[in-house]
């Protein structure tokens, strides 16, 4: 067993954390990773306050183990956060953007206040505003991120918190990558496109399908479809996803593609309803390579936590136990 101060915060099991993708990380995904022994997270998006909602009673109806939801600073709305904390997560993260007013908000509540961040200076604002832990997210990650990689980028985060716990994400998607992670001196992993590849998330099933299908070269960094949507992500973040027609169309052309993204949005609503894999939009990260079937969650988490205890053990010389972190 790979115990660390994050897994016994949160009586996990396995060091292991799914991303709180929006749209895509529901409460059912939440409570079955939940269930199955690391931490589950609904990802709350641009902060639809039905949908919140409904995945919230979902989760706290499917599980008594810690879960958790996550949001896009920017664009989170006090109503939103204010309904979410009235169900009690364990952990609420914030991504990409001020942790004003929020943190405190989160803190005040009872929640473990978790921030992914990018690089030393997103790190040592979420450290100023009080986070209880980190996610250093590296740029192989699926969906919006920075420009770093995720192996410099975890060790240098690590040494900046000072024993604040840090959580690996990007490129993760297998127990190696677990293992690697703590290796770097995180002390859990936080894996995005590997469970958009299973059974519980939300989702088209042609577009998980394009997961199997793609490795990491079909991915791009790219802001083709927060131009399209019309939605104000800062400049700094571009969103990693699956190539397709649509993305090779307008990848170089995206001021044409905001003064048509009217026009267009229609087709695109269908292509992403109906599974139309030349038009929508999947976000993927590089470890898609990684990603060779649709499986339960339930598998996933117990498959990848064991294969990472197996892998420590193997790397230490360390008993079948694993080691214990003691940082």
């Amino acid at each position: 067993m790979i115990s660390t101060p994050f897994t016994r915060r949160f009586d996990l099991r396995f060091p292991i954390v799914s991303a709180p993708m929006g749209g895509v990380a529901g409460g059912h995904l939440a409570a079955t990773v939940s269930n199955a022994g690391a931490l589950g997270m609904i990802g709350g998006g641009y902060g639809d306050l039905h949908w919140v909602e409904k995945q919230l009673n979902l989760v706290s109806a499917s599980t008594d183990r810690a879960w958790g939801i996550g949001f896009i600073s920017w664009s989170l709305k006090p109503e939103v956060l204010q309904l979410a904390l009235q169900f009690k997560p364990a952990a609420v993260i914030l991504s990409f953007g001020s942790l004003q007013p929020w943190a405190a908000q989160i803190k005040e509540s009872g929640a473990a206040l978790g921030c992914q961040v990018q690089d030393l200076q997103t790190a040592r604002q979420a450290i100023d505003a009080g986070a209880d832990f980190l996610v250093a997210q590296g740029a192989e990650a699926g969906g919006h991120g920075g420009t770093l990689a995720t192996m410099p980028l975890v060790p240098s985060i690590v040494d900046l918190a000072s024993g604040i716990p840090v959580l690996a994400a990007g490129g993760i998607a297998d127990g190696r990558g677990v293992a690697a992670a703590v290796c770097l001196g995180a002390q859990g992993a936080m894996l995005g496109t590997r469970f958009y590849a299973s059974e519980e998330a939300l989702g088209h099933q042609d577009l998980k399908q394009e997961l199997v299908r793609c490795d990491a070269s079909d991915t791009v960094k790219t802001q083709v479809f927060d131009v399209l949507r019309e939605y104000a992500w800062p400049e700094s973040f571009t969103g990693r996803a699956i190539q397709n027609d649509f993305v090779r169309r307008w990848h170089s052309h995206t001021s044409e593609l905001a003064s048509r993204a009217a026009a267009l949005m229609p087709a695109f609503t269908q292509a992403q309803s109906s599974g139309d894999t030349s038009r929508a939009m999947v976000w993927a990260g590089e470890c898609v390579s990684l990603v060779n079937g649709i499986e339960s969650a339930d598998a996933l988490v117990r498959r990848i936590g064991a294969d990472a205890e197996a892998v420590l053990a193997d790397a230490t010389g360390a008993s079948s136990t694993g080691p214990t972190y003691r940082r």
